[in-house]
């Protein structure tokens, strides 16, 4: 099995296994596929730590309004009456306004936080670090777990226009958002490595032979942007230890040559009469008048 280690531009994302004998093609959109679900895994555990600190969204004509400006206009939050946690609500005023403020108890807030680091622990950037593979399983797997832990808190359900719903539904809306821009579509991704685009007509053994033991560095791009930059010669922590080398080696230097002076020769290991004096008993005679 070649390993495949994912970069969207300098920045790791992850591990991948595939034979070599693989097209392309299927290779193309499985990477494009597991890159866009870890990226849906990372919207919706932000989301979610917000539900857990200020309830459910508020509906769009009401998002942003203060209570008079709600009241005066007689808008109402229907949803809001319905989508109650368990356990009970307990006020936490969202100051940006996109939620209603109604919060989880500490218990069902708990439980939807340990959720989302089980999540995010999945998807991680780590598991590269720790060799490990992030396959599109792994990724149903934590998106599983965020929707049984939102089906626990709120078990009558979310609002329909709410992102997390929508998350879960695969109806959210990302234009115009800065997480929008992240996405790949899967018809429009392309793979680089060595500065050569992995031709979707291909097969992975055409690029890197027939070794199944190979390990490359393989960038996902959209169509169209041009070729990612190529891998640096060394990385940014190696360079920064050699910088660090070459800034004591300087130190070094320029301690040594303003020591470099004679006066040494004035030490007693330099004498060279020093074992004669010893011998004949003169040792430490100074001239001088009394």
């Amino acid at each position: 099995m070649v390993l495949l280690h994912v970069k969207r531009g300098d920045e790791s994302q992850f591990l991948l296994q595939a034979p070599g004998s693989t097209e392309l093609e299927e290779l193309t959109v499985q990477v494009a596929r597991v890159y866009n679900g870890r990226l849906k895994v990372q919207r919706l555990c932000s989301e979610m730590e917000e539900l857990a600190e200020h309830g459910i969204f508020l509906p769009p004509n009401m998002q942003g309004l203060t209570d008079d400006q709600i009241e005066e206009l007689k808008l109402k939050d229907e949803w809001g009456e319905k989508c109650v946690p368990s356990g009970g609500a307990v006020f936490k005023k969202d100051d940006i306004g996109r939620r209603n403020g109604q919060a989880p108890n500490e218990k069902m807030k708990q439980v939807l936080k340990k959720t989302i680091e089980e999540a995010k622990a999945i998807i991680s950037k780590k598991q590269v670090e720790a060799g490990v593979c992030v396959t599109m399983e792994m990724v149903k797997d934590a998106l599983d777990q965020l929707r049984g832990a939102v089906m626990i808190v709120y078990p009558m359900g979310l609002p329909p226009y709410d992102p997390i719903r929508m998350e879960f539904e695969n109806k959210e809306d990302l234009s115009g958002t800065q997480a929008g821009l992240s996405v790949i579509k899967e018809s429009e991704a392309q793979l680089w490595w060595a500065a050569k685009e992995l031709r979707r007509t291909k097969k992975l053994s055409d690029y890197v032979g027939k070794n199944e033991k190979t390990k490359i560095i393989a960038k996902i791009q959209q169509r169209g942007h041009g070729a990612p930059a190529r891998e640096p010669i060394i990385s940014s922590e190696e360079q920064k230890q050699l910088m660090l080398y070459y800034h004591r080696r300087q130190e070094e230097l320029k301690r040594l040559e303003e020591n470099d002076d004679d006066a040494c020769l004035n030490s007693p290991w330099a004498d060279n009469t020093a074992l004669k004096r010893h011998f004949h008993g003169v040792k430490d005679i100074k001239w001088r008048p009394r």
